[in-house]
């Protein structure tokens, strides 16, 4: 955690969090960059190119994906995306045992692997977890283990999108991470979302500085520059969590 106290997410060990096979412990740390989408590919073309240029701009930086393991929709398309350039070290899928029927389609199955989970040489690793909190903890704390750089990006999607999106900005408002979050806004899909944060500062629901706690990017290189960039605001609470 890079502020204050004890983690407030669940306990998860050490070995359950991803490390490329072909880096040393003492290699330095990738970014990685956890990525909300939607699983299903939206009705416009610009939604899945977006995956599709996240992924490319995020193999070209080497940077992991850890996401929410699905194989549909813009799901998949980053995951098959990113690893048929950086291969299958640079994915991590952390799925709920009960979104695999939803979230999973038609992929295909390694026969060599447990039975219902996706061929890893096409999308990755795959993390099977009990719950939605769990899977949450994971990415997050993924995250935060990983180098410089590393953060979150919102690709389009629906509820489950906005509601991982929303979580994690509170998190950071509330300073449980200090990881940049960042909206890959295309065709003005979230101008609603970034009206509704103006609106909110305006009649004094977020305080001024935290309106940035949600940054915009309009391509893929801005998104991971953003997050590069990314500077905490100086009104977030200073809290310390676990000493309550």
């Amino acid at each position: 955690m890079e502020s204050g106290g004890a983690s407030p997410y669940p306990s998860i060990p050490a070995s359950r969090i991803s490390t490329p096979s072909n880096l040393s412990p003492d290699a330095p740390r990738r970014t990685k960059i956890c990525v909300y989408c939607g699983a299903h590919p939206g009705s416009k073309p610009e939604h899945l190119q977006a995956a599709r240029a996240l992924a490319e701009a995020m193999a070209a930086n080497n940077i992991c994906l850890v996401y929410g393991g699905g194989t549909v929709g813009i799901m998949g398309e980053i995951a098959r995306t990113l690893v048929s350039l950086s291969g299958p070290d640079s994915v991590h899928g952390i799925i709920p045992e009960a979104l695999i029927r939803y979230e999973r389609g038609n992929s295909s199955v390694d026969e060599k692997g447990p039975p219902g989970l996706p061929d890893e040489q096409t999308w990755g690793r795959t993390t099977v977890v009990k719950d939605m909190h769990t899977r949450k903890a994971m990415m997050a704390q993924e995250v935060l283990a990983g180098g410089p750089g590393s953060g979150f990006i919102a690709l389009s999607g629906g509820y489950g999108t906005v509601e991982e999106l929303f979580e994690t900005a509170t998190w950071n408002q509330l300073g449980i991470h200090s990881r940049g979050v960042c909206i890959l806004n295309i065709n003005g899909f979230y101008d609603g979302i970034l009206a509704w944060i103006r609106k909110s500062v305006e009649e004094g629901f977020i305080h001024g500085g935290n309106a940035n706690i949600l940054v915009e990017a309009k391509t893929a290189e801005g998104a991971i520059k953003a997050l590069r960039e990314y500077k905490v605001s100086e009104q977030v609470m200073k809290l310390s969590w676990g000493s309550q």
